[in-house]
């Protein structure tokens, strides 16, 4: 009996495991990132606290701190190619099934070392988002919150490559951030923009 018992408790063991893990390779990547190099970027506390209202998926926050690139020029990129950062980022991009992004804006557009960064991604491929969903988004002290750099990359991203692609624009970002989440309205609306997104998830 003891015998017998063994492999069926291993056997038992197994199908959940294999089951775990048959869960576990269907959830969705997301890559998570704020446009933006702040140490304490709303932008990026904004990105990563939207990735955490997702149902079920495998979330792979970054930091552009951790990609330094020179200033993109094409005398620089003739002398000593594409850097392996441009390169590294982009696998991240293509390894995701989806991506989320809040960008900072500066002066009403993207900010530098965004803009950097998508320059860079664009030598290197075209297509740079590779037909990936993305959830856009712009937060800002003020009141508009950052609605001129959303704008500009509503109309600019889809050229590169994205595919369909929900927007978020959360205005006066300390008052409605509060201990690290949203409520209230805000709340919800940014809970249906969730949804939307993950339904434009392969």
């Amino acid at each position: 009996m003891c015998l017998f018992e063994a492999p069926k408790s291993n056997l038992n063991f197994n199908l959940l495991r294999v089951l775990s893990l048959d869960k576990f390779s269907t959830m969705k990547k997301v890559l998570v990132f704020g446009g933006s190099n702040s140490k304490k970027s709303i932008n990026k506390q904004l990105a990563v606290y939207t990735s955490s209202l997702l149902a079920d998926a495998e979330v792979n926050i970054v930091d552009l701190n951790d990609f330094p690139l020179p200033i993109y020029g094409i005398d620089h990129e003739l002398e000593n190619g594409i850097p392996n950062k441009v390169k590294e980022f982009d696998s991240l991009i293509q390894e995701a099934d989806g991506i989320i992004v809040s960008l900072a804006e500066h002066n009403g557009s993207y900010a530098a070392v965004f803009k950097n960064l998508l320059d860079w991604l664009s030598r290197n491929e075209a297509k740079n988002f590779h037909d990936k969903p993305m959830m856009v988004m712009a937060t800002s002290p003020g009141g508009r919150g950052g609605i001129s750099v959303l704008e500009a990359a509503l109309s600019r991203f889809p050229r590169h490559g994205a595919g369909a692609i929900t927007s978020f624009s959360l205005p006066s970002f300390q008052d409605n951030f509060q201990k690290g989440a949203l409520s209230g309205e805000i709340l919800s609306q940014l809970k249906s923009k969730v949804a939307e997104f993950e339904g434009t998830l392969n």
